[in-house]
C-alpha cells in the first residue's frame, strides 16, 4: 500500500513507532513485533542513540541489527539474561511497545482472551508482562488492524492498565504509568488531553479522519484540523532500508 510520494504505508507506520521513543536518552527501548522493532532500531540510529536494544533474547546489542537475517553481526554490549530484565522493568528504565488485541478509550488494553471470564470464546496470549508493564514503565501499542473489534468501548479482561485505572491506584503507579502513543496502519493516537481519553493525534497520508472514526467502537477525541502523519527523512528512509533489507515491514500489513 503506497501513500504520499509514492511511499509505502508500513515507512510511515515505523516513522510513527520511531518517534514514540524521541527524547527517551538512555533507556532501554523493547519494541515487539516486526514494524516496532523497525521503528526502534531507526529511531536508535537515526536520532535516539542512546537508547539501549536488545536482540530479542539474551544480549545488548550496539549496532541496528537488521530484522529476519539469521546471521547478522551482532556488536555484543551487554549480557542481559530474563532475569535482569526484571530489574529493568521494576526500576522504571524502560518503553516498550505491545500489541492488543482490543483496547478502551482509557488504554485499557487486553490480550488475555475474548469473551466472558468463566467461558472465553478464544484464548488469546494470556496477561504476559503487561499489568508490570503499564504500572512500571512507559507503554505504547501498535495495532495493524485498526478495526471496532479492536477499539471498543470496554475490553473483555484487563490486561495492560489504562490511564482510569491508574488513576486510582495510587501515587507509585501515577508517577510510572504512561500510555505514550497508540499506532495503528491508519494513524497516530495518544492520551494528552484533560480526561487522558484518547485523542486522535493524526491521520496518515491517505487517511481520512472519518476512516479512523468509521473503525473505532467508542468516540475519539478530535481537536480541531487533525494533520498528517510525518513522512520520514531521506537518514530515515536509509536507516530502514539497512534495518529492513528483506522488506519484512510490508507483510505485516499484508503486503
Amino acid at each position: 500500500m503506497t501513500v504520499a510520494d509514492g511511499l509505502p504505508r508500513a515507512d510511515i507506520c515505523v516513522v510513527a513507532i520511531a518517534d514514540a521513543f524521541r527524547g527517551d536518552g538512555e533507556i532501554m527501548a523493547n519494541p515487539i513485533g516486526t514494524i516496532p522493532m523497525i521503528g526502534g532500531r531507526v529511531a536508535r540510529a537515526v536520532f535516539e542513540p542512546d537508547l539501549v536494544m536488545t536482540d530479542g533474547f539474551a544480549l545488548l546489542v550496539a549496532n541496528a541489527m537488521p530484522v529476519g537475517v539469521d546471521d547478522a553481526d551482532k556488536v555484543v554490549e551487554s549480557w542481559n539474561p530474563y532475569r535482569t530484565m526484571f530489574d529493568v522493568v521494576w526500576s522504571g528504565r524502560r518503553h516498550v511497545v505491545m500489541g492488543a488485541s482490543q483496547i478502551d478509550p482509557f488504554g485499557n488494553q487486553n490480550f488475555a482472551f475474548i469473551g466472558e471470564w468463566g467461558k472465553p470464546k478464544s484464548q488469546l496470549l494470556g496477561m504476559r508482562g503487561a499489568p508490570g508493564n503499564t504500572v512500571q514503565h512507559t507503554t505504547s501499542y501498535w495495532i495493524p488492524n485498526h478495526s471496532p473489534r479492536v477499539f471498543v468501548e470496554k475490553v473483555d479482561v484487563v490486561s495492560g492498565v489504562g490511564y482510569d485505572r491508574a488513576a486510582k491506584l495510587g501515587p507509585f503507579v501515577r508517577a510510572h504509568h504512561e500510555i505514550r502513543r497508540v499506532v495503528t496502519n491508519l494513524g497516530v493516537l495518544d492520551f494528552d488531553t484533560p480526561e487522558h481519553r484518547m485523542r486522535l493525534a493524526s491521520v496518515h497520508p491517505g487517511v481520512t479522519v472519518d476512516d479512523v472514526v468509521a473503525a473505532t467502537g467508542f468516540e475519539l477525541v478530535i481537536g480541531g484540523e487533525v494533520p498528517e502523519s510525518r513522512l520520514p527523512t531521506s537518514e530515515e528512509l536509509a536507516a530502514i532500508e539497512q534495518v529492513d533489507p528483506t522488506g519484512a515491514r510490508h507483510q505485516e500489513l499484508g503486503g
